[in-house]
């Protein structure tokens, strides 16, 4: 399905973007738009006008989730190396929509309380109610990518950890959520361009992490970790989806519309009322 309000898209977004049997991430073209021929200043258009349905949509599933009994709920999850755009997608796509719908998680080094239980444990505690839409901000995937290769857990461990999360994954679209998986893939040189920015503005400084120069140095194995990752965790239930970011408008775009798509599978309808509209409008009139 591609949403009304997306017109210059061609093809479906989500099967342009999807990991699917031999996919292989060396071969993406990181500042590529794949079905998206338009540029920068339609896609502002495009991204605008998908805002408006991206909020009714929300508001329609919050509201047939305060009515009936429905277990829907939609789980974004945003992985990518430092400044590939999630702080971005957050702000310019999840944040169109009200923020009573949303609920944003973000994954940072385990607690102590967090290390005394399994690691799909504080996944577990921030999962979106029916309702709303969840986001986080990196994920359980954390646990497979810099675990691995920051080796911060033996390798049978790691290898636990995919089947773990292809089960945790199957059981939550089986009770109603969707999990909408996205890669942001950056280049090591439109990063170093980012970052370099944070440096030369003052006003970035707070955004620079001097680790992320330490992270810089792992690529290769980073990508490798993404590599198995996709290959054991791209699932028909919850399949990833990379998407090309050296072009934050596209990768904005795109994630937009892979929102887009699986609440449009949801096809929240505004509950109806549960009383007599008529006699309601009687009884304010007289009052």
């Amino acid at each position: 399905m591609i949403a009304s309000s997306q017109k210059h898209w061609s093809g479906d977004v989500a099967d342009l973007l999807r990991v699917g049997e031999g996919f292989v991430l060396a071969d993406v073209d990181t500042r590529s738009t794949p079905g998206y021929a338009k540029d920068k200043v339609h896609a502002a258009e495009d991204l605008k006008a998908g805002a408006r349905e991206l909020d009714e949509y929300q508001e329609r599933l919050f509201a047939r989730s305060r009515v009936d009994a429905t277990d829907a709920a939609v789980l974004l999850v945003l992985q990518a190396m430092d400044s590939a755009g999630k702080g971005g997608i957050i702000r310019h796509v999840v944040g169109s929509v009200d923020p009573q719908g949303v609920v944003l998680s973000a994954f940072k080094k385990p607690t102590p309380e967090e290390l005394e239980h399994d690691f799909l444990w504080r996944v577990e505690q921030r999962l979106p109610a029916s309702g709303l839409i969840g986001v986080f901000d990196r994920s359980h995937y954390e646990d497979v990518l810099i675990g691995r290769v920051r080796q911060l857990a033996p390798a049978e461990e790691i290898e636990r950890r995919y089947t773990a999360i292809n089960d945790f994954e199957k059981r939550l679209t089986k009770t109603g959520t969707r999990v909408v998986k996205v890669m942001l893939h950056i280049s090591p040189d439109e990063q170093k361009s980012r970052l370099m920015e944070r440096l030369e503005r003052p006003d970035k400084h707070w955004k620079y992490n001097p680790g992320d120069v330490d992270e810089r140095e792992l690529w290769p194995s980073y990508m490798a970790a993404y590599q198995t990752v996709f290959e054991r965790t791209s699932t028909e239930h919850a399949p990833w989806h990379v998407v090309p970011a050296d072009r934050k408008w596209y990768a904005r775009l795109a994630v937009q519309h892979l929102l887009l798509e699986a609440l449009e599978e949801i096809d929240p309808h505004w509950p109806a009322a549960t009383f007599d509209v008529e006699a309601e409008k009687k009884r304010l009139t007289a009052s």
